[in-house]
């Protein structure tokens, strides 16, 4: 028996796995999987229209007279800063996020979000005309808003998401990420070249808010309040969860346990890490081609957009890999996290030092889609990890980790901006050399602290230990029951 027939016949539905619709748990995968296009899309834009936006161009008015203009003249350091100033937003709300999604709901959180950077993407054209410092200002206001994105999703998975499909679930949702970058980075290319820079925000600005709507009406915070469940999957996911229908619960994150847990640490780095290296290629990659690999703008599109269909292709992969390996017993959850994603570490750090070294169009453009590539692995180690120590307060983790991580955002497009005011060959392979050292400094800390089991000072932990010793003092079992103070490890 496969794996696939097993969760068919445990979930107790008689449609098969294919058929995801049928399923409402798999509907707010796909909803959220078109959340994330949307989250990436709106967010990468920028990085190829930025190229339309300051290209010395040839403008003939018809009477002989040919000259150079260009819509903004900035320089490699005021484009550094455009390109990073959505993440000094970004990094202000990750932790908020996680917290405001357990009080409201992540689906509500996550929905608004996304909604509303949308309808900033709409006014950017109008910033931008308007002063640098206008357009900055809009996209410190988007990066304020998407910032709850990720925090509030793992607060979904925390009330839809049964233990054994959480690496799926959560990879394939993840894997719309990089399919809204290989959308828009491609299509953000034609619609420059074809219809001005401007059409680049007001599409995919567009296309965020009917998502927005959908995503409002067909996605509720959980199975107990979604009248379009079955009583089979309502029954199997909250069993599976080990939650009871219409129990409301008052969370109280064990705080100072969290911030010195060095398993939450270790994921907090390996997060940082494969966030610089995916960050400095974002923003930078459609520049490098142009400057020194000497691509037209819509082949930079095109050409920037292929590392991450790769990544999105292999998301469904490794997110498949991770949960059978856990099934069938071959590997722990502390080996399946630790081994994909240290792996994947591995194998990035030395094909971005490859493709850096050589810097010739064919080799190092493998070399940079391999390297984007394999970190799909990795988001089936850390990106998922929170859910293993506390998924009561996964959502919480993550607003911690992804607030770090958002340093690199912020961070890498600006040492960039200044490592290459000259354009140069050893400028580019300076830039791809910091980030595969801290691809590398990444693994080593994960694969010495990583853990993928509950942790001892997990609210899920605690309510056990409390129920084990109620069912002591009243004389119900007589196992043996761990000593320690509760108090003691919150």
């Amino acid at each position: 028996m496969d794996v696939s027939e097993k969760s068919q016949q445990s979930d107790g539905i008689p449609h098969p796995l294919w058929m995801f619709w049928k399923r409402r748990r798999y509907i707010v995968v796909f909803m959220a999987f078109l959340g994330f296009f949307n989250v990436y899309a709106l967010r990468v834009n920028l990085s190829v229209a930025i190229v339309a936006m300051t290209e010395v161009r040839e403008v003939d008015y018809g009477n002989g007279t040919i000259v150079q203009e260009q819509y903004f003249d900035w320089n490699s350091q005021m484009q550094g800063f455009v390109l990073s100033s959505f993440f000094y937003g970004y990094i202000l709300t990750p932790f908020l996020g996680g917290f405001i999604s357990n009080k409201l709901g992540g689906n509500y959180v996550f929905g608004v979000g996304i909604g509303t950077t949308a309808v900033l993407t709409l006014v950017t054209p109008l910033a931008a005309k308007a002063g640098l410092g206008w357009l900055i200002g809009v996209r410190v206001i988007e990066g304020i808003f998407e910032g709850v994105t990720f925090p509030c999703i793992h607060a979904v998975w925390s009330k839809w998401a049964p233990p054994s499909e959480r690496s799926r679930m959560a990879s394939i949702a993840f894997a719309g990420n990089y399919a809204g970058t290989v959308v828009a980075m491609p299509f953000s290319g034609i619609f420059a070249q074809q219809y001005g820079w401007e059409s680049v925000f007001y599409i995919f600005g567009a296309i965020g808010c009917v998502w927005f709507v959908l995503w409002t009406y067909m996605i509720k915070t959980s199975p107990e309040v979604d009248r379009g469940i079955s009583a089979a999957e309502k029954e199997y996911i909250l069993t599976s969860l080990g939650r009871t229908e219409g129990v409301q619960e008052k969370i109280r994150h064990p705080w100072k346990a969290m911030i010195t847990s060095l398993a939450v640490w270790a994921l907090v780095a390996s997060h940082f890490s494969e966030n610089w290296g995916f960050y400095t290629l974002l923003t930078q990659l459609p520049t490098f081609l142009k400057d020194t690999m000497h691509f037209e703008l819509t082949k930079t599109g095109f050409i920037s957009a292929v590392p991450y269909l790769v990544m999105g292709i292999l998301l469904f992969v490794s997110g498949y890999l991770a949960d059978l390996s856990q099934l069938k017993g071959w590997l722990t959850t502390t080996q399946v996290r630790r081994y994909f994603n240290c792996g994947a570490f591995l194998g990035q750090t030395v094909f971005m030092i490859t493709g850096a070294f050589i810097l010739k169009p064919t080799a190092t453009i493998t070399c940079f889609t391999i390297a984007v590539g394999i970190g799909a692995f990795a988001w089936s180690g850390f990106a998922v990890n929170h859910l293993d120590l506390s998924p009561k307060s996964a959502g919480v983790l993550m607003g911690i980790s992804n607030t770090f991580a958002t340093i690199p955002g912020i961070v890498s497009p600006i040492i960039t901006g200044y490592i290459t005011t000259n354009k140069s060959d050893d400028e580019w392979r300076v830039v791809f050399y910091i980030a595969a050292g801290i691809y590398l400094i990444g693994c080593v800390i994960y694969w010495l602290w990583a853990s993928g089991e509950l942790q001892p000072w997990s609210i899920e932990a605690q309510e056990k230990l409390a129920k084990e010793r109620s069912e002591e003092k009243n004389g119900i079992g007589g196992g043996y029951v761990n000593k320690m103070k509760i108090e003691d490890e919150l």
